[in-house]
């Protein structure tokens, strides 16, 4: 039984368990396309809409984006996740599947932006929240080596962004936090992940930077937004660069944790080709890459759908915002700098997985609009820097601070459990944020960097 809500058109149909069949929406729009869909791609069919929630709150705004956007042009499937929440025009926290064509600004500006999670090398004993505040430094500032020398040992080519961005978490919901096991909840799994409670983790969380900011206002000068017919010159020439984008990140998440690990422990920066252990995916003080994902991608996908009545199989372009994959193994979901965070297998069930888009919540979501939460971080009388958990925040810009408070995400306690209800994942372990890194004060520029971010800034 489908337990998810489902809906289509502009009626907003909740569910509370029971199988429900949409109806035809809205005669869809070819203006919206670049170039024409070949006959034999063409969908005239309905998109279906499911959105997985029942505990979390999803706003109306969001709902209305999600199914505006399930509107165009062979869009087949609109999947809202548990931390569904407005975006800029589509919103975050959701997952589409399109034939033949796909739309960049679905995925959106940050492309590429994702998470990596880390075992450190440092034992669970020897904590120092004191002495680790100060010597974390750096984070927002330009690196100071050879960045060219980095992605290439990556195998990625070098950009104009590099020496200011490369190895930096930007602004708005970016951070790189170290964690501790709170609880583990599947013993087994756990330790068949690699992991060790006696060890801390670090949580990394950022993406393209400017340079993705650059692919989609190329996009945008030139087709507005308009989606791309594959097979064409112009959806070839974004996907180069959208695979670029997506390198350069992972590459970017890969140096902020070396940076942030030589704060800690001191050891060189050593691009992990170089370490000569014949290990792809550790730092020099020994710390373990356990998972990198994307959160902000567009990946071809097998469905099994209904074209003209008949069921069959086809490859799909599926575009993620906001959403972490379930078809890739282990992830983190992280909730706000003053919540838990979860790692969590997807269930391995391909027909729950299709249901979701083979997608999933890639944290809390946003629940409060950044002016909102400015306005109520300004007026907290509290010290921010110090959650209710006794995390530590590394956050010198105050309106960022104010911006980001806890109250401004939802209960990921709530986005956990919608999507254990669901039958979408089980859940491996709890981590408890330690020292969560947004940004010491940059003095060398006044580039706002928020906008390279999935949130939207109002």
């Amino acid at each position: 039984m489908d337990e998810s809500v489902i809906y289509t058109n502009c009626k907003i149909i909740i569910s509370g368990g029971e199988d429900y069949v949409g109806y035809i929406s809205e005669k869809k729009d070819k203006s919206v396309i670049q170039g024409s869909i070949p006959q034999h791609n063409l969908v005239t069919s309905s998109s279906t809409i499911k959105i997985f929630q029942q505990k979390s709150l999803v706003e109306p705004e969001a709902i209305k984006q999600l199914e505006s956007t399930a509107k165009m042009p062979n869009v087949m499937v609109a999947v809202g996740l548990p931390d569904l929440h407005p975006g800029k025009g589509c919103p975050i926290g959701a997952a589409w599947a399109s034939k033949g064509v796909f739309y960049p600004h679905l995925i959106g500006n940050d492309i590429g932006c994702g998470m990596s999670f880390y075992k450190t090398s440092i034992k669970n004993k020897r904590i120092k929240l004191d002495s680790w505040i100060s010597t974390l430094h750096g984070l927002e500032s330009p690196w100071e080596e050879d960045t060219s020398s980095w992605l290439e040992s990556s195998g990625v080519a070098p950009t104009p962004y590099d020496q200011k961005t490369l190895g930096t978490i930007g602004g708005g919901n970016h951070f790189a936090e170290l964690q501790q096991v709170e609880e583990i909840l599947d013993p087994t799994k756990f330790s068949e992940l690699g992991l060790n409670s006696d060890y801390l983790y670090l949580l990394v969380h950022s993406g393209s930077r400017a340079l993705g900011e650059n692919v989609l206002r190329t996009h945008l000068d030139a087709f507005g937004y308009k989606g791309l017919v594959e097979g064409t010159v112009e959806a070839e020439n974004y996907l180069k660069q959208h695979d670029a984008a997506m390198a350069w990140a992972k590459c970017n998440r890969e140096l902020i944790a070396h940076r942030f690990m030589h704060c800690l422990t001191q050891s060189p920066i050593v691009h992990p080709s170089k370490l000569g252990d014949g290990k792809s995916s550790v730092t020099s003080d020994g710390s373990t890459c356990i998972l990198d994902i994307w959160h902000n991608c567009a990946v071809k996908k097998e469905f099994v759908v209904e074209i003209d009545g008949h069921t069959q199989k086809e490859h799909l372009w599926l575009h993620r915002k906001g959403a972490a994959p379930s078809d890739s193994g282990v992830i983190v979901i992280p909730g706000s700098r003053g919540a838990h965070s979860y790692v969590v297998l997807p269930i391995p069930d391909i027909e729950k997985q299709q249901s979701s888009a083979y997608s999933l919540a890639h944290g809390a979501g946003r629940r409060l609009p950044r002016n909102v939460a400015l306005k109520k971080g300004e007026s907290s009388k509290g010290d921010l820097t110090v959650t209710d958990l006794g995390g530590r925040v590394i956050c010198e810009k105050k309106d960022l601070l104010y911006e980001e408070i806890p109250d401004a995400y939802k209960d990921i306690d709530n986005i956990i459990q919608d999507l254990v209800s669901f039958g979408l994942i089980e859940i491996i372990a709890k981590m408890r944020p330690l020292i969560t890194y947004k940004t010491r004060v940059k003095s060398y520029d006044k580039v706002d960097y928020r906008k390279e971010e999935e949130e939207p800034s109002e």
